[in-house]
């Protein structure tokens, strides 16, 4: 059985040995992961769109499973890292056409 670990050890990569911790969103590149949520966000806009056209009505099915996959990768993103999504954080304007 190893001993535990000595002040001042180091691993293989040079970090400090120590207990495994594993950081939230805010020690871990924050802009880094807002951009990736914002490109699934894109994703996620361009796939309703594409479910809404017409000439995407053959393979509608196969853009819902995507959006709804892409869906849930952002739900299991923005929970992972303790992020928000720009629709939590900014308020959301009221529809008012065909009112």
């Amino acid at each position: 059985m190893r001993e535990p670990f000595e002040k001042g050890e180091r691993n293989c990569d040079g970090r400090p040995k120590g207990p495994h911790h594993h950081p939230g969103a805010k020690t871990f590149r924050r802009g880094r992961a807002l951009e990736f949520l914002s490109v699934l966000e894109v994703k996620r806009t361009t796939l309703r769109q594409q479910v809404e056209a017409p000439e995407y009505q053959e393979i509608k099915p196969v853009l819902l499973g995507e959006l709804k996959a892409v869906e849930m990768i952002i739900d299991e993103y923005t929970r992972h890292f303790e992020l928000r999504g720009r629709e939590a954080e900014e308020p959301r304007p009221e529809n008012t056409e065909g009112d």
